[in-house]
């Protein structure tokens, strides 16, 4: 009589542990592989973010009066005040009540309203003294050449210095970057402070989040002051973390601010 064929329990064991093992080692690549993907991808965002962020600073930055450049808040805050129009003055103030000056008509016949600054090197544009070198509100006004740039509500004003090009500047109030815990904040209009990044809005409109997921006390600017022989320099360095697994990219940039004085 023949035997039935068949497996033992002994090799359909042996089969399941196989199998199971099989099974363990492609379950653990396609888990590997896809944490992989997942990491890289993090990665990707957190450098785009990054790239991101440290574009929107530099192109606050560049154009910024480079003699407004400061920072504040043991270097975790920047401070700056925007140009808004630049020309050549024909002359400066004069007279015993300066209230006007002759200048340029504006580039494109625009208009403009903002502080008007000439010069400004070693001097503290944040102290708004007369004779110094940032005047009242002013507006300076379209029209043909020569036009007359008024100080506003009937100011008088004198300019310390004069320019080497006969240059003046006309800014806006200050703005500022700076970081809180994890959040990244933008301010702007507070008006002009002694201290640098002092009385800063907290809410919106005057503060506006530009980027979250920072490393706390990670922002750090340094502010290199512009001289005759060069502009200004501004390096920040601040990183970024994943809120997830905690990696943490590192971003680094540095802006030169031109300016003709």
């Amino acid at each position: 009589m023949k035997r039935a064929g068949g497996f033992t329990l002994v090799e359909l064991v042996m089969v399941i542990v196989l199998l199971a093992t099989v099974a363990t080692i492609s379950v653990q690549f396609v888990t590997l592989s896809t944490r992989g993907a997942i990491d890289v991808g993090a990665r990707q965002q957190r450098a785009l973010a990054g790239v991101v962020i440290s574009e929107q600073i530099s192109r606050a930055v560049r154009a910024a009066l480079p003699t407004s450049l400061r920072t504040g808040s043991g270097g975790s805050c920047l401070e700056w005040m925007p140009i808004v129009a630049a020309s050549n003055y024909l002359n400066r103030p004069s007279g015993p009540t300066p209230d006007s000056f002759e200048a340029v008509p504006l580039a494109g016949g625009r208009s403009a309203a903002g502080r008007v600054v000439i010069y400004g090197y070693g001097s503290n544009v944040y102290n708004p003294t007369d004779p110094g070198p940032i005047s009242p509100p002013a507006t300076v006004p379209a029209g043909p050449s020569p036009i007359t740039v008024t100080f506003d509500g009937g100011a008088t004003h004198r300019f310390s210095q004069q320019s080497p090009e006969r240059r003046f500047y006309v800014v806006s109030g200050p703005e500022a970057v700076c970081q809180a815990g994890a959040f990244l904040y933008r301010y702007s209009g507070y008006g002009i402070n002694a201290s640098p990044a002092s009385g800063l809005p907290s809410s919106y409109p005057g503060r506006e989040v530009m980027a979250a997921n920072l490393v706390p006390g990670s922002l750090e600017f340094e502010v290199t002051p512009p001289s005759l022989q060069r502009g200004a320099v501004v390096s920040f360095s601040f990183e970024l973390a994943d809120p997830e697994s905690g990696e943490t990219t590192a971003i680094t940039q540095e802006v030169q601010v031109r300016n003709v004085p």
